[in-house]
């Protein structure tokens, strides 16, 4: 895969819209890249997270041991385990390829150090992960209220 390729696929993570064209091509340099065949794990759950995957190719299934078969499937353009980027935890699913797949694998390490040399990108990024969880607090109240409704 090409440098130019790698930025076109990263401008198309909505984490990653407000990063300019040189801090993609930071991240997409620094990044690496693995190929997977079918049926290789990506990783396993209880692993480190230690980096976010982006699928550049082929189709990486998500699943957990408790439901093998309950699925997520994350394409072509899906970030994977970006939390990875900003603290540390471990796998919570098991990733393993559908098909033949690539990824980009940007490590936590590489995105701190995007976030020390660009303090107004970490600025940004406050504000779009404050939305977002922000969000989610909002559809679990909504979640607790239909809970609540059936009782």
């Amino acid at each position: 895969m090409s440098l130019e390729r790698d930025i076109e696929l990263l401008s198309g993570i909505p984490l990653f819209s407000d990063l300019s064209g040189d801090q993609l091509r930071l991240i997409a340099f620094s990044s690496a890249r693995r190929d997977l065949d079918a049926g290789q794990h990506l990783f396993l759950k209880g692993d480190p997270a230690l980096s976010a995957f982006v699928v550049a190719s082929g189709a990486i299934g998500l699943a957990t041991p408790l439901a093998p078969d309950a699925v997520e499937t994350c394409g072509t353009g899906q970030i994977i385990g970006e939390l990875a980027l900003f603290v540390e935890s471990k796998r919570r699913v098991t990733a393993t390829a559908k098909e033949p797949s690539g990824v980009v694998e940007i490590t936590r390490q590489l995105m701190r150090r995007m976030l020390t040399e660009y303090p107004e990108l970490a600025a940004k990024l406050h504000a779009r992960l404050s939305d977002r969880l922000l969000g989610t607090v909002d559809d679990l109240q909504r979640v607790q209220e239909r809970l609540r409704s059936i009782r």
